[in-house]
């Protein structure tokens, strides 16, 4: 029996406790073992932008997880990206991507795109605008 055998899951020692972060929660089980976001179809990219929905309906505590309603609190000041969203959570971007799919069948938050770069006006037709209206 070693040492790790005799402590208990949660304390230092155990596999399960990392000295300087605490107790370990295993991203799969956040997910419950999933590694896709649900059936969607959403695509969560980096960029992607995530909202709080104004029209969220209400939802029990016990229907979400911690890391859930940590996402939904990160939503609530502002309009965030994935890739933000996983650095303040402090959650591999995977995980994050889940647990959106989730917020999002939920109805809880509403994803979308920034513009692509391709469908922005040409800069040239900018520069002439400019020129139009300081000629006026």
């Amino acid at each position: 029996m070693t040492e790790n055998d005799s402590a208990g899951p949660w304390e230092p020692g155990s596999q399960w406790y990392d000295g300087e972060a605490g107790p370990l929660v295993r991203p799969y089980a956040m997910t419950g073992g999933r590694t896709q976001p649900g059936p969607t179809g959403v695509r969560f990219d980096l960029i992607a932008l995530v909202t709080l929905d104004p029209a969220a309906p209400a939802l029990e505590d016990a229907a979400l997880g911690p890391e859930h309603r940590t996402l939904i609190e990160l939503c609530r000041t502002e309009t965030q990206s994935v890739a933000e969203l996983a650095a303040d959570a402090d959650l591999p971007v995977g995980v994050v991507r889940v647990l959106l799919g989730d917020l999002l069948e939920l109805g809880c938050v509403v994803v979308s795109r920034p513009v692509p770069p391709a469908h922005l006006p040409d800069e040239r037709i900018l520069r002439e605008v400019i020129e139009g209206l300081r000629a006026l």
